[in-house]
């Protein structure tokens, strides 16, 4: 079994662990764009334009699925890369785990990037899944850049910075980017309050990589023998992990696919 992911950068480490970790056998296609990063600030069309190169690049290893391990690709992007490449190529999106997160009742925070707070897309998932829940959208200024390049003092930074914009009564979070799912337990810290219950985190890694198995009629075999090969495309090329991925346990978990890429 091959299974392909796609991120303009290392965003996509947090559903490649929860891949890899299901299905060890797996061989991986890390398809990432350090030429186009970051995807946030284009306009949807540039960035559709970028997520297909990309998707391209990975569908011409003839993967059995793709994840589309990235937010902001998934809002834009989703409809263009199910056009091009389905049915041949399943298209797995990463949707924020709104759902899950409003049936625990709430209150809830959304952290994602500006670009994603406050979005038709996102509106949309609150109406449909949190109605009667308080939800507070918390954009996240500068969190997904900071660790994408693994910069620990903006990290601290940006994670105080939401920190302080998420109301002191919320019990759970939603990660709604891939990028702080790197960072979910420094997130967690932020925001526990002391005396409160326990704070509720809810990530996309997890189901994103268990739908994909459901694509494709497999199920979880973790203690499979580890065999499975790492591919990593960069813009394209073949190269290898970017050298901040090895800054967190998910990037720790893959093997290296030939020499750490330079930063871009």
């Amino acid at each position: 079994m091959k299974i392909a992911l796609m991120d303009s950068g290392i965003g996509l480490l947090a559903a490649t662990a929860a891949v890899r970790r299901l299905r060890p056998d797996a061989d991986l296609i890390l398809s990432l764009d350090p030429d186009g990063m970051p995807w946030g600030p284009r306009t949807p069309e540039d960035l559709t334009g970028r997520a297909l190169a990309v998707a391209e690049a990975a569908a011409a290893r003839r993967p059995d699925a793709l994840i589309v391990g990235c937010n902001t690709a998934t809002v834009y992007a989703l409809p263009a890369l199910r056009a091009r490449l389905e049915p041949v190529i399943p298209v797995i999106g990463t949707v924020p785990a709104i759902k899950p997160a409003a049936a625990g009742g709430g209150p809830v925070a959304i952290w994602a990037t500006p670009a994603t707070t406050g979005s038709p897309y996102q509106r949309g998932l609150i109406e449909d899944f949190a109605d009667g829940v308080k939800v507070t959208e918390v954009p996240c200024w500068g969190l997904a850049e900071a660790v994408e390049h693994a910069d620990e003092t903006a990290i601290d930074a940006a994670v105080v910075a939401a920190a302080a914009l998420t109301p002191d009564d919320v019990t759970t979070v939603v990660l709604g980017c891939t990028h702080y799912e790197l960072v979910a337990e420094r997130i967690r810290a932020a925001v526990q309050r002391p005396g409160a219950a326990p704070l509720v985190l809810h990530g996309s890694a997890g189901a994103v990589a268990a739908q994909a198995l459901r694509r494709l009629g497999e199920l979880p075999a973790p203690d499979d023998p580890a065999e499975g090969t790492l591919t990593v495309l960069l813009s394209g090329r073949e190269g290898g992990l970017p050298a901040p991925a090895l800054h967190y346990a998910e990037g720790r978990l893959l093997p290296a696919a030939g020499p750490l890429a330079d930063r871009h």
